[in-house]
């Protein structure tokens, strides 16, 4: 009877989930789906982002920021907007940045053009590749007069591009950073973002304008189920513990209840009563 009662507490305790491991199990079930909800609001907030700049890219050419409102131009607000300036193209100020596009590798033609006002704001004009490179190369596009360009406002790029950095020295530009250039072409205060033109009406004539490439990367709602997947899969085992273990503990039960009947009855039935 001795060994039978240490069996039966061996039994329970080992049936029995440790705390530690079923309050950690918890929180984690808890964080899963807490980061499955996240990435369901995240997922709303790229629907409306999405659907804000389809509005602004399609809409009627509206005038460019003013300087006194530079200030308060952000992407949130103003990036992608379909706008208008008017003014002249400083040509032999351009700055060219490393690209590869639909046209194939090549570079963005950054342009400063100045206003009537005598604000400068860079244009980018578009797509040349490595033969087209020198200015000399595509005459056409380099008009001495005032000219009205029409394109998608775009924020500055700060941080350099491909893996690499941006080398103003040696005019080597890998992003499109605003303020670097203009201190690079000692063009003084310029609009903190530049304009990405438009396709021109001669298609054939470089720099090739409209490549504006608008993509937001949306797999939040994949996110979304992988992360709910494994919460429900957690959730299952932790299930599968308690269960199983509430399962085991009564069937020892039952049957220790059954094996000590049984022997009380064999134990009965080999007793010999004599005749009195």
């Amino acid at each position: 009877m001795r060994h039978e009662g240490w069996n039966t507490r061996r039994l329970t305790r080992a049936a029995r989930p440790s705390p530690w491991l079923t309050t950690l199990s918890l929180i984690a079930i808890a964080i899963l789906i807490g980061l499955g909800v996240w990435q369901i609001e995240r997922r709303a907030w790229k629907l409306a982002l999405i659907d804000r700049v389809e509005q602004r890219v399609h809409a009627a050419p509206t005038s460019l920021p003013s300087p006194t409102v530079w200030p308060a131009v952000t992407a949130a607000s103003d990036e992608y907007r379909h706008v208008s300036v008017t003014g002249r193209l400083l040509n032999d100020q351009e700055t060219l940045v490393k690209a590869v596009t639909e046209e194939g590798p090549g570079f963005w033609v950054l342009t400063p053009l100045q206003r009537d006002s005598g604000a400068l704001v860079l244009i980018n004009r578009g797509f040349v590749p490595a033969d087209k490179r020198d200015p000399a190369t595509r005459p056409e596009a380099n008009a001495p007069h005032a000219i009205e360009i029409t394109g998608l406002l775009r924020m500055t790029e700060p941080r350099g591009g491909f893996l690499r950095d941006n080398d103003p020295v040696h005019h080597r530009w890998f992003s499109r950073d605003v303020a670097a250039i203009a201190a690079a072409r000692r063009l003084g205060a310029v609009a903190p973002f530049f304009i990405d033109a438009d396709a021109a009406p001669n298609a054939s004539v470089y720099p090739i304008g409209g490549l504006t490439v608008i993509r937001f990367p949306n797999n939040h709602l994949i996110y979304a189920l992988t992360w709910f997947a494994l919460a429900f899969m957690l959730a299952g085992r932790l299930f599968v513990t308690f269960g199983g273990g509430l399962f085991r503990r009564r069937r020892f039960v039952h049957e220790g209840a059954g094996e000590t009947a049984a022997r009380g009855t064999g134990s009965d039935a080999g007793t010999i009563v004599e005749p009195t």
